[in-house]
């Protein structure tokens, strides 16, 4: 097993008051080949009519180095709540940030949009290849 015991996180043990976009990471541990995070709690506003979109988000990675640590995670996405952008282009932007963060064989960030005017969205924004 990994000693993080001597790794230093910002958000992890720490309370936390305000949103921030650093992921953090640590070694991914041996065996492990898919990280998957959900969430019901991420929210953006639409960049024409300035309402709330309200998102189920799903991040999933295949690892190679790093794994991200959760509640950074939950601060990441909690940074977006005054973004003013849509889900197509909010999907990609996470996509890349954990790409820049983590450099997985794989990335996957999946947000359903609540449903608005009677129209179910989902947006799908994947980098790097499934089977890598």
């Amino acid at each position: 097993m990994n000693d993080l015991s001597n790794m230093h996180f910002r958000a992890l043990g720490h309370p936390s008051t305000e949103p921030s976009r650093t992921l953090e990471t640590f070694p991914c541990p041996a065996n492990v080949t898919v990280v998957r995070f959900t969430s019901e709690e991420l929210t953006a506003f639409c960049p024409v009519t300035h309402q709330p979109d309200f998102y189920e988000f799903e991040l999933e990675f295949r690892p190679d180095q790093l794994c991200i640590e959760s509640k950074s995670l939950k601060l990441f996405l909690w940074s977006y709540r005054e973004e003013r952008c849509f889900a197509e282009q909010l999907a990609g932007e996470i996509a890349q940030q954990v790409v820049a963060a983590i450099a997985p064989k794989y990335c996957k960030v999946t947000l359903r949009q609540q449903v608005r005017g009677g129209l179910q969205l989902t947006a799908v924004a994947e980098v790097g290849e499934v089977g890598e």
